[in-house]
């Protein structure tokens, strides 16, 4: 959720000031982009030394750099910034940013921001339970900046109680759900199935495809990161997930998948079907070890429960079926007939025939059909482009969808 955001961290003369190199560290860990603004006094409790190495940018003071005399632009900072976050915020500071003081530069680039600015108190507690600074924080609210408020603990002073400033992994936390917020699928719960199944032949053998799973996990990836809350239901596999949005499910047989994908299903906005299903299993399932002996051997078969014409038998109005068809031949009419055979919105088809695409690569080539019959071709492409380019679709369909049905 923060990858590649760019963020200025505005340190002020706070003993929590030590709280702002974790911060710093976990922004960094989560793929932000930093820089640090620092008021004089708070170089008293932390080196700019420190946050510069952890921010990989050079902290910024004064209005000029060192002997230099170049300026520190604070109206660029405040225009590169997708958010400020003023942790920790001394009294001092909130009363100049309340009452519009601009004596330095971390208020000059306060001032200048066009993003969102966030507020994380720390002060003792008479200093936060003051009137004062209750309605510095109350005019700050009517700014449009965020407080991030305070927890109850033990302070600097020794007395336990409200002020102390709230703990780097909250703030991240704070972050993300805020950003979270104009993501386009904010609010919209998604369901994805990834990999293949396996059907046991017996305690050793089984039935299965070459799938890896890697463009169902991304697409469970770009979801998430599109603001929507995941739940993966994969085969084995042997991948793993950055997104902690995603409700990860293993499964192993057909069966298996089918009764995860129901259980989730009517609570969902979106599910996309993109595990490669093994289409039979064996009628019976030996308890031991087959032997090999000289004598040829058949294995009666059945076929798997179709888990994508099931969701479609009972999907509702409200939500978006999207499967997957890998085809070796006809593949346009295949794709067309399993849209109308299993009420799908529209289906992602790819082709063995096309070189780097299917199972295993790290590359696809698909054309996304709807049930209107458009046909949208793409290049071959990373399955995390590829994840992209559905979603983007999935986006562009909800407002087709929409003005078909006013």
């Amino acid at each position: 959720m923060l990858s590649n955001k760019n963020i200025i961290i505005g340190v002020t003369g706070s003993i929590a000031a030590y709280k702002s190199a974790f911060l710093i560290r976990l922004l960094i860990k989560a793929g932000a982009n930093v820089k640090v603004i620092m008021t004089t006094s708070s170089a008293a409790f932390i080196t700019p030394l420190t946050l510069s190495t952890l921010s990989k940018n050079p902290v910024l003071i004064d209005f000029v750099k060192n002997k230099s005399g170049e300026w520190n632009n604070h109206v660029e900072l405040g225009l590169w910034a997708d958010a400020m976050v003023i942790a920790p915020a001394s009294a001092n500071t909130i009363a100049k940013m309340a009452n519009g003081l601009c004596d330095n530069l971390l208020l000059a680039t306060y001032l200048s921001a066009k993003c969102k600015v966030y507020v994380a108190p720390a002060m003792d507690l008479d200093m936060y339970k003051h009137t004062s600074a209750t309605d510095n924080l109350k005019r700050l609210s009517s700014f449009d900046n965020e407080i991030i408020h305070p927890g109850n603990g033990e302070l600097a002073s020794g007395l336990y109680g409200e002020g102390r400033m709230a703990e780097p992994e909250e703030i991240i936390l704070f972050l993300e759900k805020e950003f979270r917020k104009n993501l386009p699928l904010a609010g919209k719960k998604a369901l994805v199935t990834a990999g293949p199944t396996y059907e046991a032949i017996d305690p050793v053998r089984f039935i299965g495809n070459h799938s890896s799973g890697k463009m169902g996990f991304a697409i469970a990836e770009e979801l998430a990161n599109q603001g929507a809350e995941v739940t993966l239901v994969c085969g084995p596999n042997h991948l793993s997930l950055t997104n902690k949005n995603i409700k990860r499910i293993d499964i192993t047989s057909a069966e298996e998948l089918f009764n995860a994908s129901v259980l989730n299903f009517k609570s969902v906005d979106i599910a996309i079907l993109s595990a490669a299903v093994a289409d039979f299993k064996p009628l019976k399932t030996a308890n031991q070890k087959i032997k090999k002996t000289n004598a040829t051997k058949s294995i009666e078969l059945v076929p798997t429960i179709d888990t994508l014409s099931e969701l479609g038998k009972i999907k509702q109005t409200n939500q978006l079926l999207i499967g997957f068809a890998l085809e070796t031949e006809n593949e346009i009419e295949n794709a067309k007939n399993k849209i109308k055979n299993k009420n799908l919105d529209f289906i992602v088809l790819n082709s063995l025939n096309d070189a780097g695409a299917g199972f295993k690569n790290d590359t696809n080539k698909i054309s996304i059909i709807d049930k209107y019959n458009k046909i949208t071709t793409f290049g071959l492409k990373k399955k995390s482009e590829v994840a992209k380019d559905i979603i983007a679709e999935i986006l562009k369909f909800k407002n087709l969808k929409s003005k078909r049905s006013a």
